[in-house]
């Protein structure tokens, strides 16, 4: 093969690499679900995510101090009054699990929960 044609194979195998390497990173990307903690609920109150994909969950406060604890997602979170936080997981099994404010907010507090639904 001739020099030039050694190049443009190396320069066409480079861009199909770095092609592939983006549509990878592209389906890898976690799925942003936004949740809103207000006294004496998260809003929306039900989500539904597909097992291995991985999520990104956004927790606002509209008032005072939450939290979100999911065992069976390992899901720990903490809010505080008026504040932002977030927390990163990739769902391991199907089923439905349910998610509870672990932080006292109030004398509502005991039915702050949230659903989760985890598809295939």
């Amino acid at each position: 093969m001739q020099p030039k044609h050694k190049r443009l194979a190396i320069a066409a195998l480079l861009v199909a690499i770095m092609g592939f390497s983006s549509l990878t990173y592209a389906q890898a990307a976690p799925k942003r679900v936004e949740i809103t903690a207000s006294q004496f609920s998260f809003s929306p109150g039900e989500i539904t995510l597909k097992k291995g994909q991985p999520v990104l969950l956004v927790i606002k406060s509209q008032d005072v101090a939450h939290g979100l604890r999911v065992r069976e997602l390992n899901i720990a979170l903490k809010v505080n009054e008026h504040g932002t936080a977030q927390v990163q997981f990739t769902p391991q099994k199907t089923g439905d699990f349910v998610g509870h404010c672990y932080v006292f907010c109030g004398k509502g507090h005991g039915s702050m929960v949230l659903s989760f639904h985890v598809v295939d």
